[in-house]
């Protein structure tokens, strides 16, 4: 059973009722994709939505009397717009014809590992065009543990001071990756004084009124995160088939825009724009093809 079945709405289903819906995704779904898959086999990529850009996708390939063996599942939701436009990398896992997309955004500090949602669309191309770079995605996350927190009230002018110097650090970053010593010395310095000033803050307030966002890496596995970020957008929708409520937000983290969704049961209080959400999350996220 999938751990990120229930942050679609699919917190009770049993291994049986799974099996049958699976089976009649694979019989009629609403998207199918195929394409020739790394091995050359015939790879198929089918999906079936239960709300607005989420539902569950079912991959497998065509065997030579043409029928179809599914190999496995796993639930989506769809991001709703392009949230970075830096190179992004695609490798393949070693146990499944699955991929994952690797992106360097100067935005979050990390490496982002995400889950290669458009599969096939990637296969057509690689097989076209032998490439394996690309620019521009998409990204989306499911979250099966969440709450909300109030928002951190700055005054305008601070707000844009913040974007500002946002803007040089990344500047800085970015020269001190192509081997910028004064803006690798800059950003040591930058560090320093900011380790400095939360040292002296959190010793009277709450960590989160100083933090505005975070996103970092999460558990053993590459492409989850523990997240903070502010609401922008809220969809509260229903599962179409178990009738559960669930939640799809737009989130601001780090200066980066991404969807998540999550089931009303795992989420601790109301969510609302300009409230944070903090959680974890399972990223997944489609190439934008050009």
């Amino acid at each position: 059973m999938h751990k990120f079945l229930r942050a679609i709405g699919f917190s009770n289903i049993g291994k049986k009722d799974l099996e049958m819906m699976l089976q009649e995704i694979a019989d009629h779904p609403d998207i199918i994709k195929v394409a020739r898959d790394s091995e050359g086999n015939e790879f198929a990529e089918m999906s079936v939505s239960f709300a607005s850009n989420v539902g569950i996708t079912v991959r497998g390939t065509y065997q030579e009397d043409d029928s179809f063996q599914m190999d496995y599942y796993y639930p989506y939701v769809l991001g709703t717009s392009i949230t970075t436009n830096e190179q992004i990398e695609v490798e393949k896992h070693a146990e499944k014809e699955s991929y994952a997309g690797v992106c360097d955004d100067l935005n979050l500090g990390v490496t982002l590992i995400f889950y290669l949602q458009n599969v096939s669309d990637y296969l057509v191309e690689h097989n076209r065009h032998l490439s394996k770079i690309h620019y521009g995605a998409m990204l989306a996350g499911l979250s099966v543990e969440g709450k909300i927190l109030c928002p951190i009230q700055e005054s305008v002018p601070k707000e844009r001071a913040g974007i500002y110097k946002y803007e040089q650090h990344n500047q800085l970053v970015a020269q001190a990756r192509d081997g910028d010593e004064d803006a690798i010395e800059s950003l040591t310095l930058e560090d320093m004084d900011t380790y400095a000033l939360l040292s002296q803050r959190i010793l009277n307030e709450d960590v989160f009124s100083i933090v505005k966002s975070t996103f970092m890496p999460y558990g053993i596995e590459s492409d989850q995160y523990s997240i903070l970020g502010e609401i922008l957008e809220i969809a509260r929708m229903e599962n179409r088939q178990t009738s559960e409520v669930i939640y799809c937000m737009k989130l601001n983290c780090n200066n980066i825009k991404f969807d998540i969704c999550i089931n009303e049961k795992d989420l601790l209080g109301e969510p609302a724009v300009g409230r944070r959400f903090k959680g974890y999350v399972w990223m997944q996220g489609s190439l934008c093809m050009g």
